[in-house]
Protein backbone atom coordinates (compact mmCIF):
# COMPACT_ATOMS: atom_id res chain seq x y z
CA UNK A 1 0.00 0.00 0.00
CA UNK A 2 2.86 2.39 0.81
CA UNK A 3 4.42 1.73 -2.57
CA UNK A 4 1.14 2.54 -4.32
CA UNK A 5 0.77 5.81 -2.34
CA UNK A 6 4.36 6.73 -3.17
CA UNK A 7 3.75 6.03 -6.87
CA UNK A 8 0.61 8.22 -6.90
CA UNK A 9 2.46 11.07 -5.14
CA UNK A 10 5.34 10.79 -7.60
CA UNK A 11 2.96 10.82 -10.55
CA UNK A 12 1.19 13.91 -9.18
CA UNK A 13 4.53 15.68 -8.75
CA UNK A 14 5.65 15.01 -12.33
CA UNK A 15 2.27 16.03 -13.70
CA UNK A 16 2.66 19.37 -11.89
CA UNK A 17 6.16 19.84 -13.27
CA UNK A 18 5.03 19.16 -16.82
CA UNK A 19 2.09 21.56 -16.47
CA UNK A 20 4.39 24.53 -15.72
CA UNK A 21 4.03 27.19 -18.39
CA UNK A 22 7.27 27.88 -20.29
CA UNK A 23 8.51 31.42 -19.65
CA UNK A 24 9.45 33.61 -22.62
CA UNK A 25 11.29 36.92 -22.70
CA UNK A 26 9.65 39.31 -25.15
CA UNK A 27 9.60 42.94 -26.21
CA UNK A 28 6.18 44.39 -26.93
CA UNK A 29 5.91 47.73 -28.73
CA UNK A 30 2.88 49.73 -29.80
CA UNK A 31 2.35 52.59 -32.27
CA UNK A 32 2.59 56.07 -30.70
CA UNK A 33 -1.17 56.69 -30.98
CA UNK A 34 -2.04 53.65 -28.82
CA UNK A 35 -3.96 54.68 -25.66
CA UNK A 36 -2.02 54.24 -22.41
CA UNK A 37 -4.77 52.07 -20.92
CA UNK A 38 -3.97 49.38 -23.52
CA UNK A 39 -0.38 49.13 -22.27
CA UNK A 40 -1.57 49.21 -18.67
CA UNK A 41 -4.03 46.38 -19.37
CA UNK A 42 -1.30 44.27 -21.00
CA UNK A 43 1.15 44.87 -18.14
CA UNK A 44 -1.52 44.01 -15.55
CA UNK A 45 -2.36 40.76 -17.38
CA UNK A 46 1.32 39.83 -17.43
CA UNK A 47 1.74 40.46 -13.71
CA UNK A 48 -1.53 38.70 -12.86
CA UNK A 49 -0.40 35.70 -14.91
CA UNK A 50 2.81 35.32 -12.92
CA UNK A 51 5.04 37.21 -15.34
CA UNK A 52 7.11 40.32 -14.77
CA UNK A 53 7.88 43.54 -16.59
CA UNK A 54 11.66 43.68 -16.96
CA UNK A 55 11.94 47.11 -18.62
CA UNK A 56 9.68 49.99 -19.61
CA UNK A 57 10.89 52.03 -22.58
CA UNK A 58 10.82 55.83 -22.58
CA UNK A 59 11.55 56.70 -26.23
CA UNK A 60 9.10 54.22 -27.69
CA UNK A 61 5.73 53.01 -26.43
CA UNK A 62 6.49 49.55 -25.16
CA UNK A 63 8.11 47.30 -22.59
CA UNK A 64 10.10 44.12 -22.14
CA UNK A 65 8.64 41.29 -20.11
CA UNK A 66 9.02 37.68 -19.10
CA UNK A 67 5.81 35.64 -19.11
CA UNK A 68 4.29 32.25 -19.75
CA UNK A 69 3.16 31.23 -23.22
CA UNK A 70 -0.53 31.34 -22.29
CA UNK A 71 -0.30 34.94 -21.08
CA UNK A 72 1.76 35.82 -24.15
CA UNK A 73 -0.99 34.46 -26.39
CA UNK A 74 -3.59 36.56 -24.55
CA UNK A 75 -1.55 39.77 -24.65
CA UNK A 76 -0.70 39.22 -28.33
CA UNK A 77 -4.39 38.78 -29.18
CA UNK A 78 -5.29 42.03 -27.37
CA UNK A 79 -2.50 43.88 -29.16
CA UNK A 80 -3.62 42.92 -32.68
CA UNK A 81 -6.28 45.63 -32.66
CA UNK A 82 -3.56 48.24 -32.01
CA UNK A 83 -0.89 46.70 -34.28
CA UNK A 84 1.35 45.72 -31.39
CA UNK A 85 4.66 44.16 -32.32
CA UNK A 86 5.65 41.19 -30.14
CA UNK A 87 9.22 40.00 -30.56
CA UNK A 88 11.31 37.49 -28.70
CA UNK A 89 13.93 39.32 -26.62
CA UNK A 90 17.38 38.46 -28.00
CA UNK A 91 20.97 39.54 -27.70
CA UNK A 92 22.00 41.73 -30.62
CA UNK A 93 25.62 42.08 -31.70
CA UNK A 94 27.51 43.79 -34.50
CA UNK A 95 29.30 41.68 -37.07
Amino acid sequence: MKLFSFFIALLAFFTGVIAVDIQKSVIITYPENTPDHVLDQAKKAIKDGGGMITHEYQLIKGFAAKMGEKVLDTVSAWGKEYNALVEEDQVVSAL
